[in-house]
This record gives structure tokens, sequence and C-alpha cells, in this order.
């Protein structure tokens, strides 16, 4: 192996692998003389035809032989025809395919590229290219262009490549100069660029320890930071300590920063139960708002109905349901509350509760409207109630701001709902920036009902604004407590009920629908899993693998869902020859398999299975199947229930196995049967709310698999991190003005 430097000059003749995340790439390269070389590296978007100039060395793989390891990059455009047709043929401008491809050249030559960067109208000349056309075609290799350099920019920075793409679509061709003159932009929303990275890309440009720009980042970056543990703001010391902490300066430079951030109103200091604490703008917006909005809607007085007696027979006699009086009391109260808070365990009759809610509003003639906080739960809601559910985002209309590429809602103040009461489920999912923009929609005069089970693993975003309305005392609610006889006959939900109030759920019955099954191994546990999936279950319970889900409460670790879905991919959805697949960092997407969205995404398209509509918005939990890979076009298409998205290769980052989940990721879902992984893993994981929700996923089965001593752990561990959140002190009137 040669340590010298060298340099190579070529075409890319093919690509073997990318990673969209982080620019890596295997590429074969065309040095002249019929030689195909094998380089590796961090080469951005590499295109089959275009020019490199590579330097590098050369080393010898155990697995793949000898490749040359690129150090430094430098792109040149396609020189001949022959590479020029190679290079629009790759599609590397959408649109442009290879008959499309050998028409351009064939008229253009080797000035092709010349004219789609200065007269792309000119394309307009070649058979089947429109001007409108020939214009989107400049534009788009224009854009190419400019990404590409962006993300070589950046990767010789070791900043995150896909960075580079969110950059470019804020900030266009000035994003370098941009970045020298402030690098912190990347930490701005929307780019959320990781702040260790962009701290040493800026030291590496010259700034100073202690320059003003550096501290102020720090501090947006603390307080953005602790959002991810569920705070909505910070005190002000320890704000301060923290921040000096990370940026290694004094905590006087820190408090100096604070002071100038908050007379640029970029941030916000409030006195709060004789605290000083610290929150970002929006947050504080949203959780003033919210308070103010939710005091006033439950001030506002709806006046019962003479004949509600009679509604409430009529409601009883159409469901032939005998309401227990915490049931009757629940529905009748959602007749003249502006705001009524319904909370319960498993089995309490919630659902009973929400039908006879729309039961007597729809006697009423009223309009009700309902939502949940997932694709999951929203789709339950609709299965038990038989009423149409959305999203909350949805139900608001979420798009994005082509100006910015930030989140926005159509439904607010201006444009509300036109429903006369709106029901959300599953309310400890929600955080307190969505219960702003829900709230916004609503018009004052309207009701809101809000049900709930705040034992529950907590929003993952800021807030817990369920618990802090309970908690507060200050808003019409309904606890229910009463078991009712049916849910008391399933193991599942009384073991909640136990699990709920710190006792041993009972592990040696084997006559139910609870289930323990002890392991001692690694190995063992996991064969068991992949076995329970793929044969057990379905040959002898004859429940399909598709309507089992298997959750662990961590990522990581042989019993994390990370290497469990390698494992259950391999016996659920196997390699076929008749199955495309396409890898993607260090595992496939294959045809067949399970997946799920990650975040939130506004931008792709679906359309319904049937072909009956179109539309854009996927959302983060949403779980569907890989139903076909076009390698050609790059593009894998997801069938979530009846709609159908594509996502381009470049988007797969948004997407995992979901054979096996997080139990965070499954609140609001529940699922025919449930498979619990009971292992050992990071303490704060281990804990009584984690253990609670996931057996509350199961619908007919759950089986805990595992190490009993594990589950004692959870059932023992009650402490819940503490969150920073004064939605309940302000319900209470107990915030400074």
């Amino acid at each position: 192996m040669s340590e010298e430097l060298e340099i190579l000059q070529g075409a890319v003749a093919a690509v073997v692998y990318q990673n969209y995340d982080n620019g890596y790439a295997v590429l074969r390269m065309n040095c002249g003389g019929g030689v195909n070389v094998t380089v590796v590296g961090t080469i951005p978007m590499p295109v089959i035809g275009e020019r490199l100039m590579v330097t590098g060395k050369w080393s010898n793989h155990s697995n793949f032989g000898r490749q040359f390891e690129a150090e430094f990059l430098e792109r040149m455009l396609p020189q001949t025809a022959l590479e020029i047709q190679s290079y629009l043929s790759s599609r590397a401008i959408k649109g442009i395919g290879p008959v499309m491809a050998a028409r351009i050249v064939e008229y253009f030559g080797e000035q092709t590229l010349l004219v789609m960067e200065r007269e792309p109208e000119q394309l307009a000349a070649v058979p089947g290219i429109s001007l409108e056309k020939a214009r989107l075609f400049g534009a788009e290799f224009r854009r190419q262009a400019g990404m590409r350099q962006l993300m070589e920019f950046f990767a010789l920075h070791h900043l995150p490549t896909e960075l580079a793409v969110r950059a470019y679509k804020l900030y266009g061709e000035q994003t370098v100069e941009l970045l020298y003159d402030d690098p912190y932009l990347l930490m701005d929303e929307g780019l959320d660029a990781p702040f260790n990275a962009v701290d040493r890309f800026a030291i590496e440009l010259g700034v100073a320890a202690d320059d003003p720009r550096r501290i102020e980042a720090g501090v947006l970056f603390e307080l953005s930071y602790n959002l991810t543990a569920g705070h909505v703001f910070l005190p002000k010391d320890k704000l301060i300590a923290a921040t000096a902490h990370v940026l290694t300066v004094e905590p006087e430079e820190v408090a100096e920063g604070v002071r100038r951030l908050r007379e640029g109103e970029r941030l916000v200091c409030q006195n709060l139960a004789n605290i000083d604490v610290v929150y970002l703008p929006h947050l504080h917006e949203a959780e003033v708002y919210s308070a103010y909005r939710l005091l006033s809607m439950a001030r506002w007085e709806h006046p019962e109905p003479g004949n509600i007696e009679r509604l409430m027979q009529t409601v009883e006699s159409e469901s032939d349901v005998r309401y227990s009086d915490q049931q009757r009391s629940a529905i009748r109260a959602a007749a003249s509350s502006g705001v009524l808070l319904i909370t319960g365990g498993p089995g309490t009759g919630k659902t009973t509760i929400v039908n006879g809610i729309l039961s007597l509003l729809g006697h009423m003639q009223l309009r009700c409207v309902l939502a949940a906080p997932t694709g999951r739960a929203a789709k339950r809601l609709t299965e038990v109630t038989g009423e149409e559910a959305s999203t909350i985002h949805r139900l608001l209309e979420a798009g994005i701001d082509p100006n910015t590429g930030r989140m926005v809602f159509s439904r607010d103040e201006d444009q509300p709902l036109k429903a006369d009461a709106v029901i959300v489920d599953e309310m400890s999912m929600v955080d307190v920036q969505l219960l702003h923009s829900l709230l916004k929609a609503i018009p004052m005069n309207k009701r809101l009902i809000l049900v709930g089970d705040p034992d529950q693993l907590p929003p993952v975003g800021p807030g817990f604004p369920f618990g802090d309305m309970l908690r507060s005392n200050m808003l019409p609610t309904v606890r229910l407590t009463d078991i009712f006889r049916q849910a008391r006959e399933s193991l599942i939900v009384m073991n909640a009920h136990r699990i709920n109030s710190g006792e041993l759920p009972e592990l040696r019955r084997v006559d139910r629908d609870f289930f323990f099954m002890r392991r001692r191994t690694e190995e063992e546990l996991t064969k068991l899993i992949c076995d329970l999936c793929s044969t057990r279950l379905p040959g002898k319970m004859g429940i399909p693998a598709d309507q089992i889900q298997v959750l662990s409460p961590t990522r990581k670790g042989p019993a994390g869902t990370v290497y469990l879905n390698k494992l259950l991919q391999k016996v659920l959805n196997p390699p076929d020859p008749s199955k495309k697949e396409r890898q993607h960092g260090d595992f496939s997407f294959r045809e067949g398999d399970r997946v799920m969205q990650i975040r939130n995404n506004y931008d792709i398209m679906w359309k319904k299975s049937d072909g009956s509509a179109v539309g854009a918005g996927v959302f983060n939990g949403d779980i569907g199947t890989i139903t076909a890979i076009d390698l050609h076009a790059e593009v894998l298409t997801v069938t979530f229930d009846d709609r159908e998205a594509e996502y381009d290769f470049s988007q797969l980052n948004e997407l995992e196995l979901a054979y096996a989940m997080t139990v965070h990721k499954s609140q609001g879902s529940e699922y025919r049967a449930v498979i619990l992984v009971a292992w050992n893993g990071p303490p704060m994981l281990l804990n009584r709310s984690v253990l609670y929700t996931a057996v509350t996923r199961a619908r007919e089965l759950l089986i805990v698999a595992g190490n009993e001593e594990i589950v004692a752990t959870m059932v023992s561990n009650a402490k819940r991190n503490r969150r920073y959140t004064g939605l309940k002190l302000r319900l209470q009137g107990k915030a400074d003005a």
C-alpha cells in the first residue's frame, strides 16, 4: 500500500454505492486506456459521465481488492459528446432520459452543457422539448451544479452533506458567502445543524471562542437541544451554567449573551413561581396562548338542552349500552362544556364515552370532527367510532412555506375549522406547539373534548399539556376509575393497571391473553422473537405476521430495534430474485418490507390506491409496505393503508424498517399482537411508563419475552424525567405577566 498522495483523472463509469446521508460513494472511474479504477470516499451525488480529478492514495481492501481512497476532489463537467450523453442518460437532470439525452447531444454536441447553463431556451429547438421544459432543464442543471459544489464544501469542512440540500433550499447560490459571514446561520430553524459540527466549522473560519456570535449561538443551541428532553424553558441559572460549560467560557460572558438575545427579542425572560426562566419566543407564545385560550373556552357558557334527559335516554337506547354513572356524567358534560378533559386507563370505557358524545352532539345538531396525533391513532379512532378521523396535522391542513421551508397550517384564527366540536384522542402525545396550533383553529364559542391517559409516555416534543391541564384542576374533568367486567377478563388490562399501581404483573398465568416467556441468553431471545413472528403465532394462533408488532424500549444493542429489524427482515421477507431491493447504509430496503416514516415530510406526494385522490404529506410514525422499487428511476413506492407515496432514493433516510419499533414510536397505535422485549438497556428507558405504554398497545395478545428481573426493574422505576413546563402555573394564574 502506498502512503504517497496521487492524482487520478477520469470519467465516472458506474456508481456502485452511494450513501445520501454522508456522501460516501464507491465508483468505477474510467482513467483512459480502457482501465476502470475503483474509487471510494466522500463524493456527494456522483453521476455517470461526469469527470473527476481525485487526490488520494491506493489501498488493498480485504474483500474488494485494490482501490483508490479519495481525500480531495475536484469536479469537471463531461467533455466529450459521449461523456455528456452518458451524464444526461443517467437521469442527472429530472425529465431527461436516454432517448432525450441522445437527441439533445446530437443537436448540440460538445456545447450541450454550456447551452443548458447559459442559454437553456435553445433546447426548445430539439423535437419533444417545449420552451417551458427547456427552461426547467436549465434551472435544474444549474441547481444540481450548485448543490454539488455546496456538498463538496460541506464535506471538506466535515459538515453533514444532507445539510447542504436544506441550506441550498434556503439560501441558494449565496450559501457559502453567507456562511463565511456567520457560520452559525446553520443553527437556524429549518437547518438544525449539529452544534458541535457548526462550532468546529466556525473555529476553522477564525471565529474566536468569546465571539458574541458563538456565545449567542451556544445559548440558543442549549435551549433548542433541551427541547428533545421535553423542556419548554430552562431556569436562567441552569442555562447560563450549561452554556458556559459547553463553550468553555465564563458564565458572565454567557449572561451578557442572554441579555443581548433578550434585547434582540430572540429570547423571552420571565419569572415563573419565583424562578427566572428563559424561553425561545415561539414556545413562550405557544404556552401563554394555550393557557389563555383554554381558560377562555372553558368559561364560555353553553346552555344545557332542556330535553337533556330524554336525549341521554335516546343515546343509551341507540348504543345498547348501560352507562355507568361516570360515563353518563362525561357524556352529559360534553353538552355544556367549552373544554372537557376525559382521562382513564385501559378498560375504563373512554371509547364508549366518545361514541356516546358523538351520538349526543349529533342529536343536538352539532357537527363534530375527530382527530388524533398520529395516522395510526386516527385510523384506530375511525375503526372504534365508525366516523372519519384524521391526524391533527391533516385537520389543520399542514404544509410547507415555500419561502422558508418551515411547516405552516392553513387553519388558524383567520381560517378556523368548520366544526361545532373537536374531539382529540391520545392527548398524552400532543406537545405544547401542536396544542397551540390546534387552539388557534378552534373558534372561542365551540367545544373542545380531549381524551387521553396521562400515565402513558409524554409527548416526543416539548411540554406535557394534557398532564399539566389535569394537574392544574382548572378545567372541567372526568376521571374514569371503574374497570368494566369485560375488561377485567383481560389479563392485558388487569396487568396494565397493576403496573400503573407499582405492582408486578402476573407473569405465570398461561390461560389468558398475557404471556411471559423466559430466555436467558441473547441468542435464545432473538431466536424466540423470530420464531414467534414467522411460524408460531401465525401457525398456532392464526395471527398473520403483518399483525404482530415487536416492541423494545431501545434502538441499540442485541435486543434493540436496529438489530431485531435485520433479523426479522431475514425471516419475514428474505432476499428473493423476484424482489428488487436498494442498499441504504448498512442494510437494504426490499419490496415487501414493513417500513415507518420517521419524520414529518409535507412535500412527499401520495395518491389513493384506487386513484380517486392525490395529496401531499407523510408523517412521523406512519407505517406502510414497500410495494415497488424502480432502480432505474431511483424511486421507491410505499403503500400506507390506502395511499401510495413515492420516495426518491435521496429521501430514504426518512424511512426505517418497522418489524420492530421502540415503545416510544408505538404511542397512539394498537396491534392485534405485541411481543415486548424485556432485556438489558439504558436505565432511563427501563421505567414504568415505558412498560405501561407497551402493554396497552396490545389488543388481543401480549407476549413479554426475556428476563422477569427486567420487568420488575421497570415496574419499580417510577421516575419520570422532570420537564420544565409552565402551562399548569399559567392555568392557575401563577405566572408573572
